[in-house]
C-alpha cells in the first residue's frame, strides 16, 4: 500500500501530525499503533498536560481544538515560588493581554477524540493493533514492514513512537540520556477551595511540585522527588499523603481533600542524536523527552509537528533530502534552547547550596519586577517561539 507518510506511533504527537498532514497538506497518511484501546495507551493515560497558548492555536488551526476544548480547563494565571524563601513570580493572562495562558487536558480524553478522528479521516488509514518490525530505505522511498506481515510503502516514515523508539533502533540512531535522579509522582487532587484557573509551580529541596487546574475543582499533581522519597510516598495512606503534600506545597489552595490513584515514572532527558535520517524524521518524545519542570514536553513536540507540516506542504515528495534538511534546520534552535532551559531549571532549583538558593531567589525577585527579562521566558512558556 502506497502513502505519502507512514507515522509510527498514534499517541499525541503522532495523531496530531497525521491529522494535520491530511487536513493542511492533503497527504495520504498511514498510522501504525500497537495499542488498540486508547484508554490503555501510556501516551493517553490518566495524566493531564498543560497545552501552551501556542499549542492551542496550532490545534485550532488544524481543526482539532473544537472537539478538545469542552474537556479542557483554561489556565489564566501561573504562580511560581521557592519553598521556604521570599521570592515568587508569575504570569497573568489579563496582564499579558491574553484570554488565557494555556489549557489543561486529560490525555485519556484527547486519546478518545483523536482515535475517532483518525478512523473517520478519508486520508488516514489506521493500522492498529500493529507495530513496525522492519524498515527498508530506498533511494526514492521507504518500506515499513509490520508485525502483521503488511508492507507499507511511503515517501517518508515519521517516528512518533516515544523515547524508546523502535524506528531509531531499526536504523541505529542513538540518543543521549541525562538522568536527573528524580521521579515524577502523578495524581489528581480534589480541593476544598476553587482553583480560579491558576496553575502553580513550587520549587522544593526534593524537586518541583506542579499543580494544574482541572475540571470539577481538581488539580493535576506532578510531584518530583528522589527515589527514596518516592518509595515512602507510595506507602502512605491517603491522609498521610495529603498531609505531606500540604506541608510541601502550603495552603495557597486551602485544604487538599482527596487524592486519586498514584503513578510514577523516572525523569530523564532523552535526546536523539539526529532529527532526520534517509527518508525518516523524528518528532515528539522520539526526538526528545524532557523533564516536566516547565511543562514543555508536548508543547515542544507539537512545534516539531507544525514545522514538518509546514515544510511538507511545499513538497510533492516530503521525504526527499531538501524537505528533511529544511525541517532539521528549522527545528534545531528551538529544540536546543528548550532542552537547555528545562535542564538548567532542574539543576538550579534542585540545588540547596546556599549561594545558589540566594542567587535563584534574587533571580525570581528581579524577574518579577523587570519586564524586559520576562519576554523570552514567557514566550517560550506560552509556546510563542
Amino acid at each position: 500500500m502506497q502513502y505519502d507518510v507512514v507515522v509510527i506511533g498514534g499517541a499525541m504527537s503522532g495523531a496530531t501530525l497525521a491529522l494535520a498532514l491530511s487536513r493542511m497538506a492533503n497527504k495520504k497518511v498511514a498510522v501504525v499503533e500497537a495499542i488498540a484501546d486508547s484508554s490503555k495507551h501510556p501516551g493517553f493515560d490518566s495524566r493531564a498536560i498543560a497545552l501552551s497558548l501556542g499549542s492551542v492555536e496550532l490545534l485550532r488551526r488544524y481543526g482539532l481544538w473544537e472537539a478538545i476544548q469542552p474537556k479542557a480547563t483554561a489556565i489564566k494565571s501561573i504562580d511560581v515560588s521557592d519553598r521556604g524563601h521570599f521570592a515568587q513570580t508569575g504570569f497573568d493572562a489579563e496582564q499579558l493581554g491574553k484570554e488565557l495562558l494555556g489549557s489543561v487536558v486529560e490525555l485519556a480524553d484527547v486519546g478518545a477524540v483523536y482515535r475517532e478522528k483518525l478512523q473517520l479521516d478519508p486520508n488516514v488509514d489506521l493500522f492498529c493493533p500493529d507495530a513496525i518490525e522492519q524498515l527498508i530505505q530506498h533511494q526514492e522511498g521507504v518500506e515499513a514492514v509490520l508485525r502483521s506481515g503488511t508492507t507499507l510503502s511511503a515517501k517518508l516514515v515519521v517516528a512518533a513512537d516515544g523515547a524508546n523508539s523502535k524506528v531509531a533502533e531499526l536504523i541505529n540512531v542513538s540518543k543521549s540520556v541525562d538522568d536527573f535522579e528524580q521521579h515524577a509522582l502523578i495524581a489528581n487532587i480534589e480541593l476544598e477551595q476553587p482553583h480560579h484557573n491558576r496553575a502553580y509551580e513550587r520549587f522544593t529541596s526534593h524537586g518541583p511540585v506542579a499543580l494544574l487546574p482541572m475540571t470539577h475543582n481538581r488539580m493535576s499533581l506532578v510531584w518530583c522527588m528522589t527515589e527514596s522519597m518516592l518509595q515512602h510516598a507510595l506507602s502512605w495512606n491517603e491522609e498521610q499523603f495529603l498531609s505531606e503534600l500540604q506541608q510541601e506545597f502550603g495552603w495557597r489552595l486551602g485544604r487538599f481533600k482527596k487524592v486519586g490513584s498514584l503513578a510514577s515514572y523516572p525523569l530523564m532527558l532523552h535526546k536523539r542524536d539526529r532529527l532526520t535520517h534517509h527518508r525518516v524524521a523524528f518528532i515528539g518524545n522520539a526526538a526528545q523527552t524532557l523533564h516536566p519542570i516547565a511543562g514543555q514536553g508536548f508543547n515542544l513536540g507539537i512545534r516539531d509537528v507544525a514545522t514538518l507540516v509546514d515544510v511538507a506542504t511545499n513538497y510533492t515528495d516530503c521525504g526527499e533530502y531538501a524537505c528533511l534538511a529544511e525541517f532539521k534546520c528549522l527545528r534545531e534552535q528551538d529544540r536546543e534552547a528548550t532542552c537547555t532551559m528545562t535542564s538548567s531549571l532542574v539543576r538550579i532549583f534542585s540545588n540547596e547550596w546556599l549561594p545558589m538558593v540566594v542567587a535563584r531567589n534574587l533571580g525570581l525577585a528581579i524577574f518579577d519586577i523587570a519586564p524586559s527579562m520576562q519576554g523570552p521566558v514567557k514566550n517560550r512558556s506560552l509556546g510563542l517561539v
